[in-house]
This record gives structure tokens, sequence and C-alpha cells, in this order.
């Protein structure tokens, strides 16, 4: 099992004290959401074509890999499904160029259900970007998310799609968050599926939800991590601190360490 982080954390950081941090705290791998002001990371300045080489090297010379490439396209848009396919086509290009196995796209906005998500729709939209990911070594991940945070309606999804080239993307926190699912009921449906994974604790303070370093909540990460782990599951476990959010987090040098440890005590 390999660790990395998003980028999330660190949304001060140019991308250089990313590469040093994970390799200094012993980090495999460091998952793209945003570099600085640039969300969108096929317009990050490391990602530029002029620039796509000697990230290459720098990576690889730091012994640290892209596991995922985390966008926000959004399958559920009706309105830009143009806009959000074109999305998904270009992080699919730039993840084959740097060799990173994933994209990461959402079939509902936010981490806690709010709206009606038309489900056939999205079904469609992440069937072309499969189709599109085709003989490129990339594949397309779901996240448990909004209204697929519930695991069967994820299944039923991933079902309806029926291709290799799409997986899923389990986050701990939000099935077990919003939609009071066991970690053993998570795991045991969709663990066919998932190909990556991302961790963050919390607490329920004053009816809202508060991050919290790991540990330090009531989100039962080591069982997940026990689950994977007897499951021989060989992918990585990525913290997603989501400092860019919530800029009242704790700094990412911090954050990122006590996960270090975590994880090495695990």
């Amino acid at each position: 099992m390999k660790i990395s982080f998003s980028t999330l954390g660190c949304p001060e950081w140019s991308w250089e004290d990313m590469v040093v941090t994970a390799k200094d705290m012993g980090f495999d791998g460091i998952e793209v959401r945003g570099i600085e002001n640039e969300l969108y990371i096929p317009k990050a300045k490391p990602f530029l074509p002029i620039n796509l080489e000697n990230t290459i090297a720098r990576l690889s010379n730091a012994s640290l890999e892209i596991p995922c490439l985390t966008s926000s396209c959004f399958l559920f848009d009706k309105a830009n499904s143009d806009f959000y396919l074109n999305e998904g086509k270009e992080y699919i290009d730039l993840a084959q160029r740097l060799s990173a196995p994933y994209i990461r796209v959402l079939g509902d906005t936010n981490p806690e259900p709010n709206d009606e998500i038309d489900l056939d729709f999205v079904a469609a939209n992440l069937s072309i970007l499969a189709g599109y990911s085709q003989g490129k070594k990339v594949k397309v991940l779901i996240e448990t998310n909004g209204v697929l945070s519930n695991s069967d309606t994820l299944f039923n999804l991933i079902k309806k799609v029926d291709s290799k080239n799409v997986g899923v993307l389990w986050d701990v926190h939000h099935p077990f968050r919003y939609m009071n699912e066991s970690i053993e009921k998570t795991f045991a449906t969709l663990k066919e599926y998932i190909e990556f994974v991302h961790v963050k604790d919390s607490l329920i303070e004053d009816g809202k939800v508060k991050y919290k370093m790991m540990g330090y909540g009531d989100i039962p990460v080591k069982d997940a991590i026990k689950k994977l782990k007897v499951s021989g599951y060989k992918g990585f476990v990525s913290l997603e601190w989501v400092k860019r959010w919530n800029m009242d987090l704790e700094g990412p040098g911090v954050a990122f360490s006590h996960f270090v440890n975590y994880m090495r005590n695990l």
C-alpha cells in the first residue's frame, strides 16, 4: 500500500515545494488537484507542454508518482455537458502523457447530497469518457461523493456503464458521514471496483462537519485500512486535507507529517 497527499492540502505551495516535501516526508506520490491559483491542471505551469518533460524527470528523480489527476469534471451537469466532457478528455490525455493511471470525475457537486441527479445521464457521460480512455492506460474513477456516497447507488451506476476503463475512488469519509454506511457495507459493495482511496477525519460539531487531523475524529479510517490490507490492496491511500476550501485548518506541514506517522503506526 502506498501513500500520497492531495494538493488541495497545500494551496499556497509551489510545485517544487510539494515535490520536496513529498520526498522528504516519505510519501510515494502526489495526487494533483490544483497548484497555487490554477485548479485546471492541464493549464498549471508544471504541466504545460513546454515544461512536461522536466516535470516528469523531476518526479522520477524524487522517486515519486502521480497516481491520480483529480478533476472537477461534473458528469451530471446537463447545461454544460460538452464543456465537462472536454475537460475529462483533456485530463485523460494529460494522464496518459504523465503515465498517471487514473483521473477522478464526479457524479454530484458536493460531498453531502443536496440535489436530484439524473444518474442515467451520468452513466452516459461516464461511458463516453470510458470509451475515450480506451487504449490509453488511464482509468476513469468516479468518487463516492454526493448521491453516489450510497454504495448501492454507485454500484448500480458502475454496472450500467459496464466498462473495464471505469473504477471507483473510495472516499472513506463520505458514505460513513452522509449515508450512515458502515465501512463493512461500503467495502463489501464496492471492493471489486476500488482503485484509489481518499481518507480524512471529522466530527459533527454544532450540527456541522468539522474536519480533524487523522485519528481526532470519529471516521473509522483504521477499519478501512485493515479491510484494504486484508483484501491485498496495493494502490494508493491519499490524504485529502481540504485546506483549499477551509483555510482555518492546520497547515500542510503539520497535517502531512501527522498523516505519515499515522499510516506508519498502522
